[in-house]
């Protein structure tokens, strides 16, 4: 658990830059799919610390990715 602790935020933020990066060079839906992680990661790390901020913050676009998702597979 303290290797999750540890690196889960590392491993998240390198998720979101990517997703960032790859909508920015508009390749769609991979940038979903790695933006959509990192907001996971992002959202359990806060529940493990016990942040309310970034539970809010990432907790808040998780509907919104699986908005993304739906539109891809509709």
């Amino acid at each position: 658990m303290l290797f999750i602790k540890q690196y889960l935020k590392w491993i998240s933020t390198a998720l979101v830059l990517t997703g960032i990066l790859l909508t920015n060079l508009n390749i769609y839906p991979l940038n979903i799919f790695f933006h959509g992680l990192g907001v996971i990661g992002w959202t359990f790390s806060g529940i493990l610390h016990k942040d309310k901020a970034i539970i809010t913050n990432f907790g808040l676009q998780i509907p919104l990715f699986f908005l993304g998702f739906i539109k891809l597979v509709a």
